[in-house]
C-alpha cells in the first residue's frame, strides 16, 4: 500500500444535491462513492479524476496545499508528422522468404533494419499545467474526508481548521467545457488564500487585473519534430465578500466567504493535419461563455448532462458493513473479505472513467485515458491498439454508453485516411493499415523496436468496433459511413496475404503474437500466420462481408474476401490441449506472458463457442489456465472477460479478486499490477484500460450476446446470490430495462426491443411463458445474430446451426415490436 500523510478520523462530506433524487430507488441502497480520511499528500495515484472529454483535473485534496493537474485532451508533443519506412516494400519478399525458411533471427534483423520505422515513434499526450492553492495555517486540521461522487461527478473535499469548516468541490462541466471550483467556508470572511499555477512545458504565467491567472505555452518537441500545440489557459476567481488582488504572477485572495473559481483551457489543435485554431480566441470564449454563471447553476447543468449517460445502468450486487470504510483500505481487505458493493463500484467507476475521457467530438481515451501529469510518460500515453485502446471501448456499447464511442469510430476513421500511404509505399497494397501504436497525429507506421513493431494489424482489430456498434444499433445510415473503413482495411489484407509453403493457406507475413515470442526464438518474435492474425483477418472479412451484403454494394469484393477467407488457417489444438499461439506448435504451458492474444477468437470475437466449437473451447480454456491469474492489470481485466466467455463466473470472480488487489501485492510476470489507492488500475503504472476492461468483464458475467442469442446470468458466480441490474444493452437493439436474480436464478426480466425482431433468450431456468414467450426452436431468425455456417475456421464438424444445447440453460423464442417492453417473471 503507498504511505499516505497520517490519517484522520473520518468524517462525511456533506454535498446536499437535488438532483439526486432522480435516481431508481434500488441504486441508492448504497452510495456510489470514492471516500477518505486522509489526503492525496504527493501521490497522483490517490488523487481524484474528474474529466468532461476535454478537459481533466486530478484533485489532490491536501488542506494546506491543494493541487489541481490539468490537462486538454489535445496536448501533445510534435505537430502533423508521418513515420512510414519506404526501404520496406523492396525488403518484403527476402523478409517472407527468410521467415518460411524458419531464419526467424536473420528475419528480424532484416525487417528491424527496413520495416521499423528509422526516426519518429509517435508524440507523447502531455500536461497543461497545475493550479496550485496555498492556505496558510491550514497544516494542521481536523475532520478530513475527501470523496468522488460518482453520481453526480464532482469531487469534495471537507477539514475543519479552528472551528472552521472548509469544502471545496471540483467538476468538470460537459454543457459549459469548463472545470470549476468552488470553495466556501462555515464562517463568513475566512478564506484567505493565494493562487498560482505552474507547468513542465514551455510557458509563461502572468496575473491579469485582480482575479485572473493567464498560462500559455506550447508544447514538446520529439524525435525531431517540433512541438506546435498552442494552449492558453485562464483562470478566473470570482469571490463573495472579501479581496482579491494580484501579486506578482498570483493572486491573492482575503477574507472572503466563497470563492468560484473558473478554469477555461483551449489550443490551436483542429485536426491532425491543422493546427490553425486559434487558442487565445478559443479559451476566451469559453470562459465569457461561463463566467457570467453562478456555481449552483453550473452545478446543476453539470449534473444533469452527466447523469444522461450515468443513470442509464443501475447494478446491486448487496451491501455489507465495508462499505463505511475508505476505499483504499476496502480494497486492501477485498480479496479476504465480503464487499460486494466494491464490485458495483468499481463497475460504475469505469463507467464514470469513460464518460469522463470520451465525448462526441473529442479524442478517444489514451494509455491514461485523459490523465497524465508527466512530460514523457509511460509508453507516451499514446494509442496503444495491440488491446489496449481497444479495451477502453469493450464497454461503450454493452454499459449504454454508446455515445462515448464515438471518438474512437472517428479515429478509425481518421486512420483509414493516413494509413492508405502506408500500405501503399511500405508494402505496395491497397486499401490502409496501421501498425500496433499511433497519436493525435494518427501516424500508421510502426512504432518503437521491431520486437513489438511489428504487427500491421491494428487497422483489422479497430475496424471491428465500427461493426460492433452497428449490431447494436441496427442504423444502416451509420454503417454507410463506417463502410468505407471496413471496405479499406478488408482490401489490404487481400493484397497483403500471402500463401505460406506447408499447407498452402495464406497468412500475415511478417507479423508476429503482440509482445511475445515462442520460447525456440529467444527475443525474436518476427511470425507468419500467428494465430491472432488468422482470427482478426478472419473477423474482417466476415463484418465486411456482411456490411457490404446489407449495404447491397462491392459484389466483386465480397466473392473476393469469401474466398480469401476460405484459405485462412483454422485454429489448431496443439501438443499441450491448448490452443496455438502461433502456426506451428511452438507454445510453452509455462509461458506466463501478459498479453494472450491467441484467444482474440474467444473474446471480444466469438469464432469460439461452447455450442459450435466444443474442442476448441476446451483448448482455449487449457491455453488461459496455462497463462495463468496474475498478471499486469489490464491482463487480469481481460481474463475477467475471458472467463466470462468460458462461463466459468467463479473463475471470472477470483480474477476481479486478483485485479481489486492492491498495487505491489500480487506476484507473477510484471508483477505489481492491481488498483491504486483512487481505484485506477496498475499496469503498473497506472493504464486506464484495466478499469475498463475489467467493468466490460462484470458486463459480460451478467449477459452476453455474441453466440445467436441473449445469455442472461451466463458467467455468475457462487458470491453473487442475488442482485438487480438495469440498463444494460444486447446486440440486434435490445436493452435490459430490468434483471432481477435470487439465489442464482432469474427471478424477473424486462426487455425493450428497440428494433424488433425474434429475440432468443438463453435462461438458467425456466420463466412463465404468458403466451408470448416460447420455448425456442429452429434457426435463429433474427439478422443480427446469425452466425455464418461457411466459415471452416470457425465451425466445427459438430457445430448445430438451431437450438444450440447447454446444460442448466432454458432457450426462449420471443417475437418482438420495435419500441415494445417484455417483462418475464420465474415459472
Amino acid at each position: 500500500m503507498i504511505n499516505f500523510m497520517r490519517r484522520n478520523k473520518p468524517a462525511i462530506a456533506v454535498c446536499v444535491i437535488a438532483l439526486m433524487t432522480s435516481l431508481p430507488a434500488f441504486a441508492q441502497r448504497a452510495e456510489l462513492k470514492l471516500r477518505y480520511d486522509r489526503p492525496s499528500g504527493k501521490v497522483w495515484e490517490a488523487a481524484l479524476p474528474v474529466g468532461n472529454g476535454r478537459l481533466a483535473a486530478m484533485v489532490y485534496g491536501n488542506p494546506e496545499g491543494e493541487l489541481i493537474r490539468l490537462n486538454e485532451n489535445t496536448v501533445w508533443s510534435g505537430s502533423p508528422n508521418r513515420n512510414d519506412n519506404p526501404h520496406a516494400l523492396a525488403a518484403l519478399p527476402e523478409i517472407r522468404q527468410l521467415i518460411f525458411d524458419g531464419k526467424m533471427k536473420e528475419a528480424s534483423q532484416m525487417a528491424a533494419k527496413n520495416i521499423q520505422a528509422e526516426k519518429i515513434n509517435g508524440m507523447c499526450y502531455q500536461p497543461v499545467g497545475d493550479l496550485q492553492l496555498t492556505f496558510p495555517g491550514h497544516e494542521q486540521y481536523t475532520g478530513y474526508a475527501r470523496e468522488l461522487d460518482l453520481q453526480t461527478a464532482v469531487a469534495t473535499t471537507t477539514y475543519t481548521v479552528n472551528g472552521v469548516k472548509y469544502t471545496r468541490q471540483v467538476l468538470a462541466s460537459i454543457p459549459d467545457q469548463a472545470i470549476i471550483v468552488q470553495l466556501t467556508a462555515s464562517k463568513p470572511g475566512s478564506l484567505t488564500f493565494s493562487a498560482g499555477m505552474k507547468s513542465p512545458q514551455k510557458s509563461s504565467v502572468a496575473a491579469k487585473g485582480n482575479n485572473e491567472l493567464v498560462l500559455s505555452g506550447i508544447s514538446g518537441d520529439k524525435d525531431g519534430v517540433p512541438g506546435k500545440v498552442k494552449f492558453q489557459s485562464q483562470v478566473k476567481f470570482k469571490t463573495t465578500g472579501g479581496k482579491s488582488a494580484a501579486n506578482g504572477d498570483a493572486i491573492s485572495i482575503t477574507g472572503a466567504d466563497a470563492v468560484t473559481i473558473y478554469i477555461s483551457i483551449a489550443t490551436n489543435f483542429v485536426n491532425y493535419a491543422d493546427l490553425s485554431g486559434d487558442e487565445v480566441a478559443r479559451t476566451t470564449a469559453y470562459m465569457n461563455k461561463v463566467w457570467p454563471k453562478n456555481f449552483s447553476g453550473l452545478l446543476k447543468d453539470h449534473i444533469a448532462a452527466y447523469q444522461r449517460f450515468f443513470n442509464r445502468v443501475q447494478l446491486d450486487l448487496g451491501t455489507t458493513d465495508s462499505v463505511k470504510n475508505p476505499t483504499d483500505i476496502r480494497v486492501r481487505d477485498f480479496r479476504n473479505g465480503n464487499d460486494p458493493q466494491l464490485v458495483t463500484l468499481y463497475f460504475q467507476f469505469g463507467r464514470y472513467l469513460l464518460i469522463a475521457a470520451s465525448q462526441p467530438g473529442g479524442q478517444p481515451a489514451n494509455l491514461q485515458g485523459i490523465w497524465n501529469p508527466l512530460m514523457d510518460p509511460p509508453w507516451g500515453s499514446k494509442y496503444t491498439i495491440n488491446i489496449n485502446t481497444e479495451m477502453n471501448y469493450w464497454p461503450a456499447e454493452e454499459t449504454n454508453l454508446t455515445e462515448m464511442h464515438e471518438p474512437l469510430i472517428q479515429m478509425v476513421k481518421d486512420l483509414s485516411v493516413t494509413g492508405r500511404e502506408t500500405a501503399k509505399v511500405m508494402y505496395g497494397a491497397g486499401g490502409w493499415v496501421t501498425h500496433h501504436n499511433t497519436d493525435l497525429w494518427r501516424i500508421t507506421g510502426p512504432v518503437d523496436g521491431i520486437y513489438s513493431a511489428m504487427w500491421p494489424m491494428g487497422g483489422a482489430w479497430l475496424s471491428r468496433h465500427t461493426w460492433e456498434k452497428y449490431l447494436f444499433n441496427g442504423d444502416q445510415q451509420y454503417l454507410k459511413t463506417v463502410y468505407p473503413a471496413l471496405k479499406g482495411a478488408s482490401e489490404f489484407y487481400l493484397d497483403f496475404l500471402v500463401e505460406e509453403p506447408t499447407h498452402k493457406w495464406l497468412v500475415v507475413s511478417p507479423s508476429m503474437s503482440p509482445e511475445n515470442n515462442p520460447k525456440v526464438y529467444p527475443g525474436v518474435s518476427i511470425a507468419a500466420g500467428a494465430t491472432m492474425d488468422n482470427q482478426l483477418v478472419f473477423d474482417l472479412f466476415s463484418n465486411t462481408i456482411r456490411a457490404a451484403e446489407i449495404l447491397q454494394t462491392d459484389k466483386a469484393l465480397v466473392d473476393k474476401m469469401k474466398a480469401a477467407r476460405d484459405r485462412l488457417p483454422p485454429m489448431q489444438v496443439g501438443q499441450h490441449s491448448q490452443l496455438q499461439e502461433w502456426l506451428q506448435d511452438l507454445d510453452n504451458p509455462n509461458d506466463k506472458h501478459r498479453h494472450v492474444s491467441h484467444l482474440f477468437g474467444l473474446y471480444p470475437a466469438n469464432q469460439i463457442s461452447p455450442y459450435r466449437t466444443p474442442e476448441l473451447f476446451t483448448a482455449a480454456r487449457n491455453s488461459l489456465i496455462q497463462r495463468g491469474d496474475v498478471s499486469t492489470g489490464w491482463s487480469m481485466g481481460w481474463k475477467v472477460n475471458l472467463w466470462a466467455r468460458l462461463l466459468d463466473g467463479n473463475h471470472a470472480w477470483k480474477l476481479i479478486k486478483d485485479q481489486l488487489t492492491p498495487a505491489g501485492v500480487n506476484k507473477g510476470e510484471n508483477s505489481g499490477g492491481g488498483t491504486y489507492p483512487n481505484l485506477f488500475d496498475a499496469h503498473p503504472p497506472f493504464q486506464i484500460d484495466g478499469n475498463y476492461g475489467c467493468t466490460a468483464g462484470i458486463c459480460e458475467m451478467l449477459l452476453q450476446s455474441q453466440d445467436g442469442d441473449i445469455h442472461l446470468l451466463p458467467a455468475l458466480p457462487e458470491d453473487w446470490k442475488k442482485g438487480r441490474v438495469s440498463g444494460l444493452r444486447a446486440r440486434g437493439g435490445f436493452e435490459i430495462q430490468e434483471m432481477v436474480w435470487d439465489n442464482g436464478q432469474l427471478s424477473k426480466i424486462t426487455i425493450r426491443s428497440t428494433l424488433g425482431g425474434n429475440c432468443r433468450l438463453r435462461v438458467p431456468n425456466a420463466l412463465k411463458e404468458n403466451g408470448q414467450l416460447k420455448v425456442a426452436s429452429g434457426n435463429q431468425t433474427n439478422a443480427f445474430f446469425q452466425i455464418d455456417p461457411g466459415a471452416p475456421a470457425l465451425v466445427s464438424d459438430k457445430a448445430k446451426l438451431d437450438v444450440l444445447a447447454l446444460p442448466n440453460t432454458v432457450v426462449y423464442d420471443l417475437p418482438t415490436q420495435a419500441g415494445k417492453t417484455y417483462t418475464f417473471v420465474r415459472k
